[in-house]
């Protein structure tokens, strides 16, 4: 099976039907068959009008080409580099008895191009803040956090499950381990119980222990370096006018598979260690100054979504479910894309109408007030779970009397935040008003950087092999690279901004002075949470 024909069914997707025809991707055209099939994808990488931060198309000489006239100017450049890099790689195995066959460079390619299909609209935003936040409301209880990544997942399945012309194809070419290879290489462990994984000390399923490396090229665990980062780095720093100092093509061919620790690790040359540390340096710039930018950063954008979840419906695979539902229902969730705000806008529906305001307000820039942001080391701030006492929670069949029962309270970094400006600022009679009603008039951000592994240097983790010594690796200890590098890799920053402009001068007052006497000073160093 040539990857071009799941290219196609992979790219078409969200609520408008994309009609593929012969699209080059690379040395990939697709498949006639595949034309007019509709299914989801991440539209923030398909077009540039969903998400200004991750626009199509990548600088010049550095793309696959894709026809001019095709609809969705569609480039899938994460794919042609995992081939290139396995490609690389296959010559490039300390160990002659490893070979990486066609279907594993089949599955590679085939997990780099399916591995965000799972984004919902506006990308990260949906899964970290809009769902979080919608089942905290709805108290909805769960043991387990839904990322995009498991969205992936379902829509992969889905997608055979719903193209049984692509399903056979698959079939011809690749088996049931192969599908959970590649499952394993967007999400991690499928099986967390192991089973049916012989070796207890591997917890993958799809490939042996012998071709761990091949789990490092798509979404790289270990240490963070992957095609996925070069391919956004290329493409935003370009679009964005950010500079990038970051060499992919040499870290693909100084790319080299020797056993570490029992292991077999993708491994540099020793020389490539300052092109990763400028690798992981513009991650953080992107975030600082793209992704988590105080402005793109739109908070109001997610408090319109989590008011409309119940008022909006899908057509799911047994009936209409609400925004928060589709995560469940893949049928639905190949619906929802980053038109629901305009669904939301043109809508007459009172229920729609408090939402509706927020978005007009964002169209015209009537954002919240940013009042300041200040800087503490990361972990300052943490998630909690709290449990509480609660009365007349429930009454004895047998008896008239109520027993207490317990309430879990998860409470979260912004929390964190807010309890300790209220702590604070408490004893302060000049802002009694406002702390009394502080949801009223005040909004907390919290923004976690860092360079990919909290407070770790993700270098540390990286191993590198010598021109003289090919076949051996180990990690290059950072003071022998400069000891200009950081010290800290990771930092925490609040974000204050104010509802009510006829406020915001006292709420700078509150900021203010709530930086200067809280006791998570970033100087005092880092605290738990209270």
């Amino acid at each position: 099976m040539n990857v071009s024909f799941f290219c196609g069914a992979a790219v078409a997707g969200g609520s408008t039907e994309l009609a593929l025809e012969s699209i080059s991707l690379g040395d990939m055209v697709i498949a006639d068959e595949i034309k007019n099939l509709t299914f989801k994808a991440t539209l923030a990488e398909l077009s540039p009008l969903h998400n200004p931060a991750k626009p199509a198309g990548h600088p010049e000489g550095t793309q696959p080409k894709a026809e001019e006239d095709t609809k969705g100017a569609i480039r899938e450049y994460v794919c042609h580099l995992a081939g290139r890099l396995v490609g690389a790689l296959k010559e490039q195995i300390s160990n002659s008895e490893i070979k990486i066959t066609k279907e594993d460079e089949l599955c590679v390619k085939i997990a780099a191009l399916c591995h965000d299909l799972g984004h919902g609209p506006f990308s990260h935003v949906f899964d970290e803040k809009i769902i979080p936040k919608i089942l905290e409301n709805e108290k909805v209880k769960t043991d387990k956090i839904w990322k995009h990544e498991q969205g992936s997942i379902d829509m992969f399945d889905h997608m055979l499950e719903e193209n049984k012309d692509l399903e056979e194809e698959f079939n011809k070419q690749l088996s049931e381990k192969d599908k959970t290879f590649i499952k394993e290489m967007i999400a991690g462990p499928q099986d967390k119980n192991n089973m049916g994984v012989t070796d207890k000390t591997w917890p993958y399923e799809g490939r042996t222990k012998q071709k761990a490396f091949l789990y490092e090229i798509v979404s790289n665990k270990r240490n963070g370096v992957d095609v996925d980062k070069w391919d956004y780095f290329a493409r935003d720093c370009h679009s964005l006018g950010i500079g990038n100092n970051f060499n992919l093509n040499r870290c693909i061919a100084f790319s080299r598979v020797i056993e570490v620790n029992g292991e077999q690790q993708i491994c540099y040359r020793d020389k490539e260690v300052h092109n990763l540390y400028d690798m992981f340096h513009t991650r953080l710039l992107l975030h600082q100054r793209a992704y988590q930018h105080k402005t793109s950063n739109i908070i109001e954008l997610t408090e319109a979504l989590v008011l409309a979840n119940k008022s909006l419906k899908f057509q799911g695979k047994h009936g209409s479910v609400c925004m928060s539902e589709t995560i469940n229902d893949m049928k639905a969730y190949t619906l929802l894309s980053d038109d629901v705000i305009h669904r939301i806008l043109g809508s007459n529906d009172k229920k729609l109408q408090e939402s509706k305001t927020i978005l007009e307000n964002i169209l015209k820039r009537d954002l919240y007030s940013f009042v300041g942001e200040k800087r503490f080391p990361g972990g300052t701030f943490v998630e909690k779970t709290q449990i509480l006492p609660t009365y007349n929670a429930y009454k004895d069949e047998n008896a008239d009397n109520t027993k207490d029962a317990e309430k879990v309270i998860r409470l979260g970094k912004v929390d964190a935040v807010k309890n300790d400006f209220q702590e604070t600022l408490n004893g302060k009679p000049e802002f009694h008003e406002i702390i009394k009603s502080l949801d009223e008039f005040v909004v907390f951000d919290v923004v976690d950087f860092s360079y990919g592994k909290k407070d770790k240097d993700p270098i540390a983790y990286v191993n590198f092999y010598s021109k003289n010594e090919p076949d051996s690796a180990k990690p290059i200890d950072k003071d022998d690279v400069s000891l200009l590098l950081p010290t800290q890799f990771d930092e925490q920053v609040v974000r204050v901004y104010c509802k009510k402009e006829n406020q915001k001068y006292k709420v700078e007052m509150m900021f203010h002075e709530w930086a200067r006497e809280t006791k998570k000073s970033a100087k005092k160093g880092k605290h738990d949470s209270a």
